[in-house]
């Protein structure tokens, strides 16, 4: 079984900065889900290249824990945060309450946006939880996996 993770990948791009005539290297974090770190940086580049007119260099790409993804379509919702959710269950043996924290990130425009989208994403959870804290990130874009279409190189030919 193949198990992708999400890479965060931070990057220095030229950019033309307000203010400025020459190009300025700006770094910039975006998070990849890859299936190891060489493919992510394959990925980012991908990614990001079409976008940059200058040189695009990948400083740092790291492995990122997050259990789960809440996007946002709202064109307002231009953030990341990281929600860190301590989940509370009960040991049947012990009685006691026993708590695990998981980080999950979600895209909103504010920090009360990003509480309300959480806790609609964990509407159908059977767990309790609570929220330890919450953190803009400077996350800038999200790319899951998707796959592409296969090309056919070999032409088609009518049969007569």
């Amino acid at each position: 079984m193949i198990i992708n993770g999400w890479f965060e990948c931070k990057v220095k791009v030229e950019k033309q900065v307000e203010g400025s005539d020459l190009p300025k290297k700006v770094p910039e974090t975006y998070l990849v889900d890859a299936l190891n770190f060489t493919e992510a940086e394959a990925r980012i580049i991908e990614e990001i290249s079409p976008y940059c007119s200058g040189q695009l260099d990948v400083e740092n790409i790291k492995k990122a824990r997050y259990a789960e993804m809440f996007p946002c379509e709202l064109d307002s919702a231009d953030k990341w945060y990281k929600v860190k959710c301590v989940f509370i269950t009960l040991d049947e043996k012990t009685q006691q309450e026993k708590r695990s924290s998981q980080n999950i990130l979600v895209q909103a425009g504010d920090v009360r946006e990003a509480i309300r989208y959480f806790d609609e994403g964990m509407k159908g959870s059977m767990s309790d939880y609570e929220i330890a804290a919450v953190t803009e990130t400077t996350i800038l874009d999200v790319f899951p996996y998707t796959t592409k279409p296969e090309k056919n190189d070999k032409p088609e030919f009518e049969q007569g």
